[in-house]
């Protein structure tokens, strides 16, 4: 399962997609089935392709980097192309045992949903979530008798490489996933989901007004799916400031996203989104 976890961590790009089906000699781009639709989202982008007349295709889709994965899987292992995103295939039922040995639970209580791109989803308490980017944080801290050690060599990789390019987690233009990553650099990973859930996974190092913290993971999820993105900007990035994450500089280059402020049609500032909240220590949570 090495490579499923290593082509799944990424959000590819269309420019990657298409680099990816071209080295593996497969024709991916016509067996993608994750639609077009609301794609691409940056918006750079999607101007670009309209002043040219390109119709967005699947390989602009935010998921095909994942679509491209199990297709790839499913090529090495000899299954089936064109249905690989049935929720029976051997790629998608691969999946699914992949995902229940990281989140240390059995395929057969895990609790699914369709995504928008058509792939099963899965559900898990924010708490899972967290304790799941904990362990991507530092995945050698696995105990050997654990079984989601056997996962710790790709989770490696897959750190080592969203540390490395944090433009392929997320994109170029004003994405938070990578702005954080940048601002930070070794020190954090970010990756955020649908309906404005984000998963943070903090390296072992120094914290701001402590000494050194151990790996560990969060999970924010603003409840109402956050449409504009305001509040997870503003949530994300405050609750790492509480955590000593960032600090100094780092919050400097972030200052858009700590408190982003929304224009009216002149051009003036309307409104802005403060985060108003205080971070419980996990002891307390548990008493």
């Amino acid at each position: 399962m090495n490579i499923l976890l290593q082509l799944l961590a990424r959000r590819a790009t269309g420019w990657q997609v298409s680099r990816t089906a071209a080295r593996s000699g497969l024709g991916i781009t016509s067996l993608l089935a994750c639609g077009a639709e609301k794609m691409p989202l940056d918006e750079l982008t999607a101007a670009r392709l309209a002043r040219d007349g390109e119709k967005a295709s699947p390989v602009r889709h935010m998921c095909s980097g994942q679509h491209s994965a199990l297709i790839l899987l499913a090529k090495l292992r000899g299954w089936s192309l064109e249905d690989y995103w049935l929720d029976d295939h051997p790629a998608q039922v691969a999946y699914g045992e992949t995902v229940a040995r990281a989140y240390g639970t059995t395929p057969g209580r895990l609790r699914t949903a369709v995504d928008g791109c058509g792939l099963l989803t899965y559900a898990f308490p924010l708490r899972e979530v967290a304790r799941a980017y904990a362990m991507l944080a530092e995945p050698s801290a696995v105990p050997g008798g654990d079984l989601r050690a056997s996962l710790t060599p790709a989770l490696t990789r897959v750190r080592d490489a969203m540390l490395a390019h944090p433009e392929m987690v997320g994109g170029r233009h004003d994405r938070l996933d990578t702005s954080l990553m940048k601002a930070a650099p070794g020190r954090l990973v970010s990756k955020a989901g649908m309906e404005a859930l984000r998963g943070l996974a903090i390296l072992p190092g120094p914290r701001s007004g402590t000494h050194e913290g151990g790996p560990s993971g969060m999970a924010v999820k603003i409840e109402d799916g956050d449409g504009f993105d305001r509040g997870t900007w503003a949530a994300s990035v405050e609750a790492l400031r509480q955590a000593g994450v960032l600090d100094g500089g780092a919050l400097r280059d972030l200052a858009r996203y700590h408190r982003p402020v929304s224009l009216d049609p002149h051009g003036r500032a309307a409104a802005e989104a403060i985060p108003d909240f205080d971070l419980a220590p996990v002891g307390e949570l548990i008493g």
